[in-house]
């Protein structure tokens, strides 16, 4: 039948484009306004924030290709001067700054996740799925630890104290609501995550 042609140029190829453009749109919105919620430190420049938790989301639900492009705009759209970052900051000042590695590592957060969760049986175990969304964090983790250190924390330790140390147990929290809502999700708006598409 003509609504089951997988060509590029068939029925369900055309509209194969239009619904992977409006995943990654919805998850970079979602991620831009969970990035509002964010509460500056006294002792870091690194605040606490929600906007990991659309991170998590973008890997866990969205295929490799699409969690990456979704980061990718939401940074894009930063750096064009959208004030989508966390405490409402914008500019490319802002992925060059002490807090810019995070967002870089983002990009591999999603990028770690979404391929493990395209493995056979992953997506549909909560607890192989909290596993995904906590590897993924640990990349966002390594590369504002990098940055921090290379221009504003003297040490690997005061990095790790700045930068990992006060977050890690919330964010853990976070992957651990995360995935029963990337599971509640996936099975009840599978195209939304998705499914079917690589």
């Amino acid at each position: 039948m003509a609504k089951d042609d997988p060509r590029p140029g068939g029925p369900a190829g055309a509209s194969g484009g239009p619904r992977r453009a409006a995943r990654v749109a919805l998850v970079t919105a979602l991620i831009a306004v969970l990035a509002i919620f964010s509460i500056p430190l006294p002792f870091t420049p690194v605040p606490v924030t929600l906007q990991i938790f659309g991170v998590m989301l973008a890997g866990a639900l969205l295929p490799p290709a699409e969690a990456v492009a979704a980061v990718a705009l939401y940074l894009a759209l930063g750096a064009a001067g959208l004030p989508v970052f966390a405490q409402g900051h914008a500019g490319v000042g802002v992925l060059l700054g002490p807090t810019g590695g995070y967002l870089w590592g983002d990009l591999a957060d999603v990028a770690l996740a979404a391929w493990l969760l395209r493995r056979p049986g992953w997506a549909r175990s909560a607890g192989r799925v909290y596993a995904a969304i906590a590897a993924g964090l640990a990349l966002t983790y390594l590369g504002g630890v990098l940055q921090l250190r290379a221009g504003w924390i003297p040490g690997w330790q005061e990095a790790l104290a700045a930068g990992v140390w006060p977050f890690l147990p919330f964010d853990l929290v976070k992957a651990a609501v995360a995935t029963p809502v990337a599971l509640a999700v996936r099975r009840a708006v599978p195209a939304l995550a998705g499914e079917g598409s690589g």
